[in-house]
C-alpha cells in the first residue's frame, strides 16, 4: 500500500467541476488582482469565523507582518512567543527589527506555556504571539489574562488552525489580531500561497487593508509604509469553492484523528496527540512522539508510508537566531519534543484501511 500524506489531488477531483468553473470565470474576466472574488471570500471568512473583519493577503507569513505593522511594532520592541514552531513565527518579528523572546512549551499540547510568560515580560514587551500548533489553539484564557494584566497585544499565529476553537470560539476570533495561512497543505488550502488576517477592531482592519496595498489611502496616495500583500483573485476563487465544503472536511479530519487515536492507543512506544478540553483542533497534523524516530521513519518509508517532522530544530538553536544568545538547554521541553515528534499522513480522506495499515507498521 502507498499512502498520500496530504492527498491534495483527491480533494481537487472531488470539487473539480466547481473549481475549474471558478478559475475559468476569472480567466474569462481577466480580473486577476483584487477581483470581486476577494470581497466574496472575505465576507465568507467573516461568516465562518464570526470575526467582524477578515482581510485576505498573500500568505501566512505576510499575515503576521501585517498584524505587527498594524500594531506599530517597532525595532527594539519585544514579542513573546514559542521556539517550537515554523520559522515564520519569529522570523517576521526579527524582520521588523523587533526581538523574539522565547518561552518553553506545554509538554502535552506543544503550545506556549502561559505559566512561563510573566517571567520574561519587560518594559520593552509589546505583544504575545501564541501559535496554534498542529491545529490546536494555545490556552487563550491564560494568555489573554496576562496580556490584559500588562496591557499587551495578542497576535495569534493560526497558520495551521483555521476552523479550530477555544471555548467555542474559532481562534480566528480571539486576540487582537489572528492570522492564518492557505498554503495548499493546510486544512483549508488554495492552489498556491495565500493567507488572511482577522480582527474585531475596525481601526486595525482598515489599517491592514491599506498596508497590504503599499499603505494606500487612495490610488497613489500612501498613508503608511506598506507592502505588496494582496491575495490573487485566482486563489480567492479556489478558496471560495473549498470554504463551502470546509465544514465537512473539518468534520472528516476529526474522524480521521479519532480513528488514529483508537488504532494507536495501545502502542506503548508512542505518545499520542493531546487536545485540551476547552479546545478543538483543525488537525493540520497528526503528530506522535517516538524515541527512535529515524529508525521508525525509515521503516515506514519502506512500507510506502510517508512521514514528516514538524519541527526538528527549535528556533532558539537556529543559526539565524544566534544573536539572541540562547543556548541548548534553555527550553528543554521544546528540545525533547523536537527530537521525538513525527507527523503521520493526515487528510480528510484517509480510509480506515489506511489507518489500520499505518498502525500495524508502527
Amino acid at each position: 500500500m502507498k499512502i498520500d500524506f496530504a492527498n491534495l489531488q483527491y480533494q481537487y477531483q472531488l470539487y473539480k467541476t466547481e473549481i475549474d468553473e471558478a478559475i475559468q470565470n476569472i480567466l474569462n474576466k481577466s480580473n486577476y488582482i483584487m477581483g470581486e472574488e476577494i470581497t466574496q471570500l472575505e465576507k465568507s471568512l467573516e461568516e465562518f469565523t464570526k470575526a467582524k473583519y477578515a482581510i485576505s493577503c498573500s500568505n501566512g507569513t505576510d499575515a503576521l507582518l501585517l498584524a505587527m505593522m498594524a500594531l506599530d511594532i517597532k525595532p527594539g520592541d519585544e514579542i513573546i512567543t514559542t521556539p517550537f514552531t515554523f520559522i515564520a513565527t519569529a522570523e517576521t518579528i526579527a524582520f521588523l527589527g523587533a526581538i523574539p523572546v522565547f518561552v518553553d512549551i506545554n509538554e502535552k499540547t506543544y503550545n506556549i506555556d502561559p505559566s512561563k510568560i510573566e517571567t520574561v515580560i519587560t518594559p520593552k514587551t509589546k505583544a504575545i504571539m501564541p501559535v496554534s500548533l498542529y491545529g490546536q489553539p494555545a490556552d487563550m484564557d491564560s494568555v489573554q489574562d496576562i496580556a490584559d494584566k500588562y496591557n499587551l497585544k495578542v497576535i495569534i499565529d493560526g497558520a495551521q488552525s483555521f476552523g479550530s476553537t477555544f471555548n467555542g470560539k474559532t481562534d480566528s476570533n480571539l486576540g487582537d489580531i489572528s492570522t492564518t495561512s492557505f498554503f495548499p497543505a493546510k486544512p483549508l488550502g488554495c492552489f498556491g500561497d495565500g493567507g488572511a488576517v482577522l480582527t474585531n477592531n475596525k481601526e486595525l482592519a482598515l489599517k491592514m487593508k491599506s498596508l497590504r496595498v503599499h499603505g494606500q489611502s487612495k490610488r497613489y496616495h500612501h498613508k503608511y509604509i506598506g507592502m505588496g500583500g494582496r491575495l490573487d483573485t485566482l486563489q480567492a476563487a479556489v478558496l471560495n469553492v473549498k470554504l463551502k465544503h470546509y465544514p465537512k472536511d473539518l468534520s472528516l479530519r476529526q474522524e480521521v484523528a479519532y480513528k488514529y487515536t483508537e488504532a494507536l492507543k495501545s502502542k506503548t512506544n508512542l505518545i499520542l496527540p493531546f487536545v485540551d478540553d476547552k479546545a478543538t483542533s483543525a488537525w493540520a497534523q497528526y503528530s506522535v512522539r517516538v524515541k527512535n524516530r529515524d529508525e521508525v521513519q525509515s521503516r515506514l518509508k519502506e512500507q510506502g508510508i510517508p512521514t514528516a517532522v514538524h519541527y526538528p530544530m527549535p528556533l532558539h538553536l537556529q543559526e539565524c537566531f544566534e544573536y539572541l544568545e540562547y543556548k541548548k538547554g534553555d527550553f528543554p521541553i521544546s528540545e525533547i519534543v523536537s527530537n521525538e515528534i513525527m507527523s503521520l499522513p493526515m487528510n480528510p480522506y484517509m480510509t480506515s484501511k489506511e489507518i489500520e495499515y499505518i498502525s500495524c507498521k508502527l
